[in-house]
């Protein structure tokens, strides 16, 4: 383990000193409702604060309580989400709250081992909710903190190996205080997003800024190092937007796997050499439907593990002879823009064309 350039408890005084002062208004703040914080935990996971308040505001206008959620269809979470992006989280929030309320009664437990079996919610997160709400001492160790701690400590290895994982857990648990670990674990958060910022931190400001190593050696801006990044695959596939009286065709994906529980317009997916249009008549043929294609042109939209290139068609026709085995509905323009598309997808209604075009 790499030695302490200072002692543990001169980090805490400091930050909590700043965070008394510059601490951030925010809605979950004002609670120590676990439910609440829970919630906005899960939300904030790879999200940036400002997307996420709207959501928390009409997830809790649908579902006060973590029994309202329980008793909700799953696909009715997964709608309210939409749009917020990396939607596992939202079916690990369904089955979350459900456990909890078989497992636990209602009440969320509240220490970080407990926590950590609720689907969704691993190490920093449990001592997030842990600190945030019952007041443990428990470390969190999320994006920004790691970031704080590779430049405080001048941690000069990657940030995401074993060597480093261990070490960074370390130093956070140890400059985690006895007291007052709620502020503490704010402050600390608050720190990340507003002043160690990923690029161009804000040294002059930062309350920690004579204990940062980073600093004293002049790689504030070299630290963390970057990690490494492997080529993005690349995902070709061709959709059907099937009209009917100005609405247009959408199908639900299964509830669980990529994606599941969105939305999305008939699609399939395209080997090397395939012809879009060729494979349609695949799904024109599902549909027993027939017409001259259109075509919308392409877009594409990058996801976490690949980068989408999806070809569009529209189809008009006047009847509708299929017969559902998935969920299906139709909606106009002005209702898809509101809809649980993926995010392909919700491009893919800016490429419909306005009515008579």
């Amino acid at each position: 383990m790499v030695e302490r350039p200072f002692p543990p408890d001169a980090v805490a005084g400091r930050l909590l000193a700043w965070y008394a002062k510059q601490g951030r208004e925010l809605p979950w703040r004002q609670t120590r409702n676990p439910y609440r914080i829970w919630l906005s935990e899960i939300m904030l996971q790879q999200t940036r604060v400002e997307a996420v308040i709207g959501y928390y505001q009409r997830f809790l206008e649908n579902f006060p309580s973590v029994e309202h959620l329980a008793a909700a269809p799953q696909a009715a979470v997964i709608d309210l989400w939409a749009g917020l992006g990396y939607y596992a989280r939202a079916r690990n929030l369904h089955a979350a709250a459900k456990l909890v309320v078989e497992q636990f009664g209602g009440i969320f437990p509240p220490s970080p081992e407990e926590l950590q079996r609720l689907p969704g919610v691993g190490r920093s997160t449990a001592g997030a909710i842990a600190a945030l709400a019952f007041e443990q001492r428990a470390a969190i160790l999320d994006g920004n903190v790691r970031r704080i701690l590779c430049r405080l400590f001048a941690w000069q290895e990657p940030p995401r190996s074993s060597a480093a994982e261990k070490q960074l857990w370390q130093w956070a648990e140890e400059l985690t205080p006895q007291a007052r670990v709620h502020d503490y674990t704010q402050a600390i958060m608050d720190l990340g997003a507003t002043v160690c910022l990923p690029r161009k931190p804000f040294c002059d400001s930062c309350p920690l800024h004579e204990l940062c190593q980073a600093r004293r050696l002049g790689l504030e801006q070299q630290l963390p190092l970057k990690q490494k990044t492997k080529p993005v695959p690349i995902r070709y596939e061709t959709a059907l937007l099937l009209e009917r009286e100005g609405r247009y065709l959408i199908r639900r994906r299964p509830a669980n796997g990529l994606l599941g529980g969105l939305w999305e317009f008939p699609t399939v997916s395209l080997a090397d050499g395939d012809a879009a249009e060729a494979k349609l008549q695949l799904l024109m043929h599902e549909f027993a439907v027939s017409g001259e294609l259109q075509p919308l042109g392409s877009i594409q939209h990058l996801y976490s593990h690949f980068r989408l290139v999806l070809q569009l068609y529209r189809l008009s026709i006047s009847d509708w002879p299929q017969v559902a085995e998935v969920e299906n509905d139709w909606r106009t323009v002005a209702e898809l823009n509101h809809a649980a598309l993926h995010g392909a997808h919700k491009k893919a209604v800016g490429k419909i064309p306005a009515t008579g075009e």
